[in-house]
């Protein structure tokens, strides 16, 4: 497994992967209003020159080039919006990263 994959390297393989040029995909992806990305701003994502901007298009990625939802969110340096709304207080957020780490909780923590 390649260490070094960033959330653009996994979005132009999986485009590859399935035969899409970026204007193909760009028109797949559409923003919140509707209306399709720009060849351009895909490219400047696939280059990890940009992220996606939002929640809405990381999912966009996911479900048209069938990768891990999850997983995405994990290269684009993002927790997912269910977990960043979820009103976790600092302990319980403490608690989740350690044992995302595998390492056992810190005792006396606030």
């Amino acid at each position: 497994m390649n260490n070094d994959i960033t959330f653009g390297g996994a979005i132009a393989q999986a485009r590859k992967d399935k035969g899409l040029s970026q204007k193909e995909l760009a028109a797949l992806i559409k923003r919140e209003d509707g209306a399709a990305i720009s060849p351009q701003y895909l490219n400047d994502i696939e280059h990890d020159r940009r992220s996606p901007s939002s929640d809405h298009l990381v999912r966009q990625f996911a479900e048209v080039l069938e990768i891990d939802l999850d997983y995405l969110y994990y290269l684009a340096d993002r927790l997912p919006e269910d977990i960043r709304k979820s009103g976790l207080s600092p302990k319980q957020v403490s608690e989740l990263m350690m044992a995302f780490r595998g390492k056992p909780a810190k005792r006396g923590g606030r």
